[in-house]
């Protein structure tokens, strides 16, 4: 056993785990991003509806985040590294079982239930062990990590096109299969980290290790409420957004484009947003307030843009509306991450992110096949993107309930950004990392 540091520290090793997670995250959401492009094949091949296919990546997604806390369970129990690696596995298996599939069913069961699981066992450990190598620079380093979602968008949604002119559906699945083992490797890189303050054993009770009680925290509490509004409409573009390029007249590589150009404005935002975030100009609620509004106008955006002409065209609104909305979800992510171990402190970050997980399920099991049933109803996905946008909003809203998310009268007495290691943003003062500018950077004194 080596001895405790004195707190995270803020790189070495931190920047491993920070890759380990980039690629983690990018073959678990921005794979779901980009098979939204294989459902007008499966809906074809199977004769069924769009409602009906929708449900391949909503089980999927629903249970990689109803799951979630599951996996922070367990990895608190054995650790994040065994965890992560198992559920490569379960991933692997689920799109090679699903390749052969004879039915809907078949999907529901491969990329709902098994690809399901192993992505639910990588991406809560996984980040919340990247949370405990960082302090000062954490929002930075969550960004950075989940900038892997737009990256891995911006290459696989055009080789995953490519796959399917070439190989078909299946054949397409059978090379994701390959592709997702490369999880394994990835957990394997996740070393432990011990810190000051953490439970001198594991928990006791399978109810201890899934952290509910964080649910006492009042802060925490109206987190959660709006986490999981925003969940009810912030995945339907992953599963949607490019079969509504195809309805609004573009061609298949033109849909290709307008996921590439979300996923790099995505991509890019969580970099810049991170980094905004560490400066401590801003608390964190504010901004998680404020790019979660955006986020909702943005999928308004989308909706509301008018048809193209034919098959040749750039669509340029089409496009324009999707790099606003890459660019402030892009900003969004980091923070929801970033801002939890103000609420929770650093022991508990990894059973925090698998609960946030779990909470955004609901709408990720529900929003996109309620999108699919507008379309076969309305005709297109316009009712279905201002839906969404509406249900983010709300979320947003409920987010103005957290300290610090609105301008006070007086000096907060707490630093913004990075968080409190002990949690609780909140409303009592604590002491905690100063930001790189000082104690007077976070001042926070505009009515």
């Amino acid at each position: 056993m080596t001895p405790k540091p004195a707190g995270p520290p803020d790189g070495g090793w931190g920047w491993v785990v920070a890759a380990a997670a980039f690629a983690v995250n990018g073959l678990s959401y921005g794979l779901l991003r980009s098979l939204g492009l294989a459902l007008p094949d499966l809906a074809e091949h199977f004769d069924r509806s769009a409602q009906d296919t929708a449900w391949v990546s909503a089980l999927a997604l629903a249970v990689q985040q109803a799951a979630s806390p599951v996996g922070s369970a367990l990895s608190t129990r054995w650790g994040a590294r065994p965890v992560v690696m198992v559920g490569g596995v379960l991933t692997s298996l689920g799109f090679v079982f699903s390749a052969f599939a004879r039915s809907l069913l078949h999907l529901y069961l491969g990329l709902g239930v098994l690809a399901g699981s192993g992505w639910a066992l990588v991406f809560a450990p996984a980040l919340g062990t990247l949370s405990r190598y960082f302090s000062r620079r954490r929002v930075l380093a969550v960004g950075l990590a989940l900038t892997g979602n737009g990256a891995s968008s911006l290459l696989l949604a055009p080789a995953l096109q490519l796959l399917l002119d070439n190989f078909g559906w299946r054949g397409a699945l059978l090379l994701l299969g390959a592709i997702t083992l490369h999880l394994t490797p990835c957990g394997a890189l996740l070393r432990p980290l011990a810190l000051p303050g953490d439970p001198l054993g594991p928990p006791r009770s399978p109810l201890a290790a899934l952290g509910l009680g964080l649910f006492t925290r009042r802060a925490f509490l109206v987190f959660a409420l709006g986490t999981a509004l925003v969940g009810g409409g912030y995945f339907v573009p992953y599963v949607h957004l490019a079969p509504h390029a195809l309805d609004r007249g573009l061609g298949a590589y033109g849909a290709v484009l307008v996921v590439a150009v979300a996923a790099v404005g995505d991509a890019g935002a969580r970099l810049l947003c991170g980094w905004l975030a560490d400066q401590g100009w801003v608390p964190l609620p504010r901004l998680l307030a404020m790019f979660g509004a955006l986020t909702g106008l943005g999928l308004l955006a989308v909706g509301l843009v008018p048809v193209v002409g034919n098959e040749e065209s750039w669509g340029g609104p089409l496009l324009a509306a999707a790099g606003a909305y890459g660019l402030s979800a892009g900003s969004y992510a980091p923070l929801v991450f970033g801002v939890l171990p103000g609420l929770v402190g650093i022991g508990g970050v990894v059973q925090a992110t698998g609960l946030v997980m779990m909470l955004m399920s609901l709408g990720g099991l529900l929003g996109p096949p309620l999108s699919g049933f507008l379309r076969d109803e309305t005709g297109d996905f316009t009712a279905s993107f201002l839906l969404c946008g509406s249900f983010i909003l709300s979320g947003s809203f409920i987010y103005m309930g957290l300290p610090s998310a609105l301008p006070s009268c007086r000096p907060a007495s707490h630093p913004g950004t990075p968080p409190p290691e002990r949690g609780e943003l909140l409303p009592d003062p604590q002491v905690g990392l100063l930001p790189p500018g000082g104690p007077h950077s976070t001042l926070d004194t505009t009515c």
